[in-house]
């Protein structure tokens, strides 16, 4: 009988369990979590961002809604009336009884200033000429209290507000240090106080001189008008060209150079487009210069191709198998186009356009060198087709106008317009989704 060696066998690869995780699992599991990490700080980062940026636009913008306003009542006399409409200089006698009413509530409320004419003219201008005009045009007032709300000047309002104060005060024509005294006055009798700046909205640009009576209105109505001129020429202008280039256009090379210089007009500078509409609209063909007819076809000329780019996008995201049906039921080539490719395209036209007019809204260099500079938006226009045709701003323009002005109340201004001009921007973008949430279809 032989001795049988006994040899151990060799260890077989270990199992590993499904419910254990391994190195390498582990590994790769941390660097997907590090990577979340990275992602949320990068989000979280983006919001502060966000939340700095319209915390600063809201900390300096809306003080431009407020406005500081002395607010008086008093009672003028038949005779009063009479002597004052007797005086050679008749807005000079009614500043007179404004400023007798007012040293008369002072001393009502236990509080003694000396001031003058000269005074009151620093702190609400001229108040005469609202004054006899309020009495003219409202003779069975006479005898009765009437009230009167006088706006305050820039610099008024800046040291109510903190802007300015008595050690930054340097005296001039505008404002002097005396005056301060008369304003704090005003201010513990209960006189002068803040109100609702509805004139910031609807009211027009008042010259360098003037911050508190400078307004966006006109600005807004121009704007307005500019981007109608853009929508009813972009609109059928882009969608058309898109619908052509691709659904009809032959795939040659002249196609593909025309594809390409649209997509390289997308990302030509807006100064290009300005000198382009200065050369060809305003010297060439002889159009009005700051109009808003003008600043509309120079931005319509820059939205093109931004509308044509969302649009082709837009159908060429339409499945094909939609225009073989069509064309496989007796369709022609153009009814399946516009009868089915083009409303399942619309949701994403509609978007691409109001994003190509808000894009437009917010442009300024084009607008100042066709003229649409802020100060020419002084008046309304006085009819429709005078809102396309007579010279006016635009919103951005007007902005940008007031920020290069050296007054700090034309600061608050800018900013203010700011806001206005983002509640226009924020709005056109939620009609977009609105519109493209009522127009969207499954397939």
């Amino acid at each position: 009988m032989t001795d049988t060696i006994m040899i151990p066998a060799a260890d077989g690869p270990k199992k590993s369990s499904l419910l254990v995780q391994d190195a390498r699992t582990r590994k790769r599991n941390a660097a997907e979590t590090r990577f979340r990490i990275y992602g949320m700080a990068a989000i979280g980062v983006g919001l502060l961002f966000l939340v700095f940026l319209f915390t600063s636009i809201l900390r300096s913008g809306l003080p431009a809604f407020t406005q500081t306003v002395v607010e008086i009542e008093f009672t003028l006399t038949q005779e009063q009336f009479d002597t004052a409409e007797t005086k050679m200089l008749k807005t000079g006698e009614y500043q007179n009884i404004f400023v007798s009413a007012l040293t008369e509530q002072l001393d009502a409320s236990g509080l003694k200033v000396d001031f003058d004419n000269k005074a009151i003219e620093r702190i609400v201008g001229k108040p005469g000429g609202t004054i006899r005009s309020f009495f003219l045009e409202n003779p069975d007032r006479i005898g009765t209290p009437a009230s009167f709300e006088l706006a305050a000047s820039s610099r008024v309002d800046g040291y109510l507000n903190g802007r300015v104060t008595r050690d930054t005060l340097v005296d001039s024509r505008f404002l002097m240090a005396t005056d301060l005294d008369l304003v704090d006055a005003l201010e513990d009798a209960g006189i002068i106080k803040g109100a609702f700046n509805w004139n910031f909205v609807t009211g027009k640009d008042s010259g360098v001189d003037n911050p508190g009576g400078a307004g966006l209105g006109a600005s807004v109505i121009g704007s307005f008008f500019m981007m109608l001129v853009v929508l009813f020429l972009s609109l059928p202008i882009g969608v058309a060209a898109s619908i052509y280039l691709e659904e009809f256009a032959p795939k040659n090379r002249w196609t593909d150079l025309i594809e390409v210089n649209i997509s390289n007009l997308a990302a030509v500078p807006s100064i290009v487009f300005g000198i382009l509409g200065l050369a060809v609209f305003i010297q060439f063909a002889g159009f009005p210069q700051s109009a808003p007819l003008v600043g509309g076809l120079v931005l319509t000329l820059m939205t093109l191709p931004t509308i044509i780019i969302s649009t082709r996008a837009s159908l060429a995201a339409v499945p094909p198998s939609i225009r073989d049906a069509a064309l496989g039921v007796g369709a022609s080539k153009m009814q399946s186009v516009f009868h089915h490719v083009l409303p399942l395209a619309m949701p994403g036209i509609l978007t691409g356009t109001i994003i190509g007019l808000a894009q437009a809204l917010g442009e300024t260099a084009p607008l100042l060198l066709i003229g649409m500079v802020g100060f020419v938006a002084r008046e309304y226009p006085e009819t429709f087709v005078g809102g396309f045709t007579d010279a006016n701003s635009a919103m951005p323009a007007q902005i940008y106008t007031w920020a290069s002005r050296a007054d700090p109340g034309f600061y608050e201004k800018a900013w203010g317009g700011i806001i206005i001009l983002l509640l226009f921007l924020i709005t056109m973008n939620a009609i977009a989704v609105l519109l493209r949430r009522r127009f969207e279809r499954r397939w």
